[in-house]
């Protein structure tokens, strides 16, 4: 049986050092995974390496694949091409959940991205502070996978939250009647993803506390409004912190990337008895979940 080429995911904070082997290792990560695409030359993937002057570590560098025909602007209105931008997502087997779609439509990408960035394109972008905001189709997928655990009412926790993109998300999700909430270790990007929400669709929930954004060491999870039914975490652990553990719902899941030089994203699922149980959803490479003094440090 033919292999497609798989989507190689990267991740919201990529990181290798400046080794030629770990040079190569990310530059050439491809990896299978469940949703595939046919392999034609309209869906050819490649695997996009930028250093960019917000990240003042050299070392400091975002892997990410995008499709060749992704990687463009699309004419219109920011809401036009935010859509188009969901559109080829599923046009490429990348999301297939039509809620996903909508809420990624609704949130537009551009309010969450440095100013002049291209906001609709398949890619990471740098925020500063050694931080980045993921590629849209890690957005789809991490949402996707949470899906069943962001229903309306429901409640959800996104350590690293950054531009707070994925929290907004979150927030419209799980509606008026749930909460979401992100923490964040760097003020900065707490302050000004609280400005970029309050410019989204989301605004109402943060007005009204039903979407929050807390500065923290997400390490920790934030016990004051656990349980939570979904948690997000957007940096490697070396493994998966008790203490987001504890503040899981019986029935509840989490999506965190576990490893050091090979990681996994890992689903983390708690059975309504207590137990855990946890699966393997895809390669990736993330910087360490760790201080914020490392983390600006360049770890």
């Amino acid at each position: 049986m033919p292999v497609s080429p798989a989507l190689a995911y990267g991740c919201r904070y990529c990181h290798a050092s400046a080794s030629p082997l770990n040079y190569l290792l990310i530059s050439t990560l491809f990896h299978r995974h469940r949703r595939t695409v046919s392999a034609s030359p309209h869906s050819a993937i490649f695997t996009n390496i930028f250093f960019s002057p917000l990240f003042p570590n050299t070392n400091f560098l975002t892997g990410n694949t995008s499709f060749s025909r992704m990687e463009q602007f699309w004419s219109g209105s920011g809401i036009n091409k935010n859509k188009g931008l969901v559109e080829n997502l599923q046009r490429y087997g990348v999301m297939t959940s039509q809620k996903v779609a909508e809420v990624m439509e609704t949130v537009d990408r551009a309010l969450f991205v440095p100013d002049g960035a291209p906001a609709y394109v398949d890619s990471p972008m740098a925020i500063g502070y050694n931080a980045t905001i993921s590629a849209p189709h890690m957005h789809a997928t991490c949402l996707q996978l949470l899906e069943k655990n962001l229903q309306p009412g429901m409640s959800a926790l996104d350590v690293g939250s950054g531009t707070g993109y994925l929290t907004a998300c979150f927030g419209l999700m799980v509606g008026p009647q749930g909460h979401a909430i992100g923490v964040e270790h760097i003020p900065e990007l707490v302050s000004s993803s609280i400005e970029n929400i309050q410019k989204s669709a989301a605004a109402p929930l943060l007005k009204d506390g039903a979407l929050s954004v807390d500065v923290g060491d997400g390490r920790q999870g934030w016990p004051e409004f656990s349980p939570y039914d979904a948690i997000h975490v957007g940096a490697a652990a070396p493994e998966i912190p008790q203490a987001l553990i504890d503040q899981l719902k019986p029935g509840g899941r989490m999506v965190i990337p576990v490893g050091n030089i090979f990681q996994a994203l890992k689903v983390v699922d708690k059975k309504l008895d207590g137990s855990i149980s946890v699966r393997t959803e895809t390669s990736v490479r993330y910087v360490p979940l760790t201080s914020r003094e490392a983390q600006l440090q360049g770890y």
